[in-house]
Order: structure tokens, then C-alpha cells, then sequence
């Protein structure tokens, strides 16, 4: 079993369909560890909002919903799960049209700063794989191992699009593609936790990486000495 004194928190970062979830996934399975899924929570928090027909430019209005929230995940039958209040929406949150506004509503300080000190609650007893555009830089900088996933955008793109369809959630190529670019440029220029490479943070380009391989890739990472199940 690995030692989980020796590592708490594994911060994976990277941009969109980069391989993050399922390595994050992956690798906690691997480890024994929580896994945390971050960019649920804001997609969950972008639902809520739709929904409600909230001003996805008045802040203030989405701070105040992103706060009165409750968020939880769990595994069953090796997927994870989201409930937002008690419901769960663990389809509803990979829509397009939350997609199309998650970097917008994620991009407030207000916001990010409920789902910032949520995110820190779920790591308070350590042993868990946290991804997500900050998780190095901003949530977890005592982090003892820092990943950041790279990949081509038109191979993100490819892959995105082979979800949605494998999801039966009707898109075009050209469409996704437009959503990944503008989603790294809104995420790579916002004021309050850009994407970033953490300081110290192992670079991994997954372009021409199958999902295992980036696993290994992560789990080298770690102490060699740590025993991994």
C-alpha cells in the first residue's frame, strides 16, 4: 500500500480535454486516493445558474448562488458522481450549453473563492488527486506533486467531440474546436487564477499518449520507494 504520509496532494493541471479527469481518476484508483473532480463543481455552479436564469455578467448574483450551493461527489460502479443540493447532475453538467459559459462563470474571483475553500475541505485529511486549472498555483501550492497536462488543440478537439457523441449530445467538430480555443483563452487571461504551470510542475504532453500512458506518466512522478497497488 503507498505510505500517505509521503504524499497528501497530487495537483493535476492543464486545459480543457487534456486528459485530466481520467488520469486524475485513474491515478487515485491506483493510489487508494480521493479523487477530485473540480471542474465538476464549477460546470454544477454553471447549471445552477442557467437554470435560474441568473446575469452570467452579475457576479455579485453568481458569487451569492455559488455559496448557498451544496456540492458533493462520490464513485459508484467506477464513475463519479455530482449532486448539486441533493440532485444529481452527473449528465446535466457535461452539456454544451455549460460548456459554452463555465470558463465566464469561473472566472470570477467570488466564485472561485466558494469552490476554492470547498476544495481545500475535501483535501483536509490528505491522500487525493486533485485536477482542475489551478490546483498547483492557487489551491493546493503545498502540493507535493505537481503535474501539468499538455495537448494539441485540434487532438483536444477530436476528443471532445468523441465524447459528446459517445454521449448522444449532438455537435460538429468545427463547433467544439471554437468552444476548446475560446475556453483557453478566457482561462489563460483571467485576472483571478490563470492557468498556469505551477512552479516546480512536471510538464506531460498527452497528444500522442494513450490514457494508460499518461498514467504511468503521472505515477513515475512520484517517490520511487512508494509501493503503488
Amino acid at each position: 500500500m503507498l505510505k500517505r504520509e509521503r504524499v497528501r496532494i497530487i495537483a493535476i493541471d492543464g486545459p480543457a480535454s487534456s486528459g485530466k479527469s481520467t488520469t486524475a481518476r485513474l491515478v487515485a484508483k491506483r493510489l487508494g486516493y480521493l479523487y477530485l473532480d473540480t471542474g465538476a463543481m464549477y460546470r454544477a455552479i454553471t447549471l445552477k445558474a442557467l437554470r435560474a436564469g441568473v446575469d452570467l455578467d452579475d457576479e455579485k448574483a453568481l458569487e451569492k448562488l455559488a455559496r448557498d450551493s451544496s456540492l458533493s461527489m462520490n464513485f459508484e460502479n467506477e464513475q463519479l458522481r455530482v449532486f448539486l443540493n441533493g440532485e444529481e447532475v452527473t449528465a446535466q453538467i457535461r452539456s454544451p450549453e455549460v460548456s459554452n459559459s463555465v470558463s465566464k462563470v469561473s472566472a470570477y474571483p467570488g466564485v472561485r473563492g466558494a469552490m476554492v475553500a470547498l476544495q481545500r475541505e475535501f483535501a483536509k485529511e490528505g491522500g487525493i488527486v486533485a485536477e482542475g486549472r489551478d490546483m498547483g498555483t492557487v489551491v493546493f501550492p503545498g502540493a507535493e506533486v505537481k503535474i501539468f497536462l499538455t495537448c494539441d488543440l485540434k487532438e483536444r478537439a477530436k476528443r471532445r467531440y468523441l465524447e459528446l457523441e459517445s454521449q448522444g449530445i449532438s455537435s460538429s467538430p468545427d463547433a467544439v474546436l471554437e468552444n476548446l480555443s475560446s475556453r483557453d483563452q478566457i482561462d489563460s487571461t483571467r485576472e483571478d487564477s490563470p492557468l498556469l504551470e505551477a512552479e516546480g510542475a512536471v510538464v506531460v504532453d498527452t497528444t500522442n499518449l494513450t490514457i494508460q500512458e499518461q498514467v504511468e506518466e503521472v505515477l513515475r512522478c512520484l517517490n520511487s520507494d512508494l509501493e503503488v497497488t
